[in-house]
């Protein structure tokens, strides 16, 4: 394809209306996920509450008035009120053949935001160096795999409940961790809360395959701190083990105290860009939440 005249190109936020051709876009550049995938993943973005002023889906680059690039935004806040730093997942980024020059104006319209750290949960090995070479900076090296079954109980009376918003252990949550759980759920993840003692502690797992689909396990998306997930894993592993799942995926930067597995490094990495560094452990909001994999 020519590409057109650079003043008949722009990048501008994807509205309502633009979600078929979105659509369309996202089919050509990911062929591997269906049509149905991405109709089901803007349905997600279109039902989630609005954020400020943020972009409801996130930019596409147009020319002559058809849609040619694409880049998801997913906005959150991280955090207690209405101050808490903001984080925006980038995904699905994607540009028609002959409109591929057009990558850093996409993207520096996309981190325009200086207040907001902006996430890139699943770039593809190709990319690291590029998106490295846009400012942004490795804060997890890979993950840990493993059967949190296998690893030995530190508390005693520890109990695993799935959440349930009115439950006597929910109510030991902050109410941030709450909306955290009830929204995850809604998505189809596994929102757990374990009690231990008079505290609580809360869990987000979200159900995927691995080995080209073969292997069902979760991927741990939210919890306080990846030490929380050790400490109970093994409730958690009995918990899961029970209902079909015996392996879990941790985003690690080494061996996972407590844990029984293997750590494997470069799989999985994790970039981010802007003032907050994020916390492994805390996958909330981000694609492998809202569309799953």
């Amino acid at each position: 394809m020519t590409i057109s005249p650079r003043n008949q190109v722009k990048c501008r936020q994807i509205e309502d209306g633009d979600r078929e051709a979105v659509v369309d876009c996202l089919t050509r550049g990911f062929p591997r996920r269906s049509r149905a995938y991405w109709v089901a993943a803007l349905d997600r973005l279109a039902h989630r509450p609005p954020l400020a002023d943020y972009p409801k889906y996130g930019l596409l680059v147009e020319c002559q008035a058809k849609v040619v690039g694409v880049l998801l935004q997913i906005f959150s806040r991280r955090g207690e009120g209405e101050d808490a730093p903001v984080f925006c997942n980038l995904s699905s980024w994607c540009l028609d053949p002959g409109f591929r020059g057009f990558a850093i104006m996409l993207n520096a319209r996309a981190t325009a935001r200086k207040e907001v750290t902006y996430l890139n949960v699943s770039p593809a090995p190709h990319t690291w160096r590029g998106i490295e070479a846009l400012g942004f900076r490795r804060y997890c090296e890979g993950h840990f795999v493993c059967a949190p079954v296998m690893s030995l109980p530190k508390d005693r009376g520890v109990r695993v409940r799935t959440f349930a918003e009115h439950a006597p252990e929910a109510a030991r949550l902050s109410a941030r961790e709450r909306e955290i759980l009830a929204e995850h759920a809604a998505l189809g993840c596994r929102s757990l809360v374990v009690a231990a003692g008079e505290t609580a502690h809360p869990f987000v797992l979200a159900p995927r395959r691995i080995l080209h689909g073969l292997i069902p396990c979760h991927q741990l998306i939210y919890c306080r701190d990846v030490a929380d997930f050790s400490r109970f894993a093994g409730p958690i592993g009995r918990y899961l083990l029970a209902r079909g799942g015996l392996i879990c995926l941790v985003d690690a930067n080494g061996r996972a105290p407590g844990l029984v597995g293997t750590y494997l490094s470069g799989r999985g990495p994790k970039y981010f860009k802007g003032p907050g560094r994020p916390n492994l452990g805390d996958l909330s909001f981000t694609e492998f939440a809202i569309f799953g994999h």
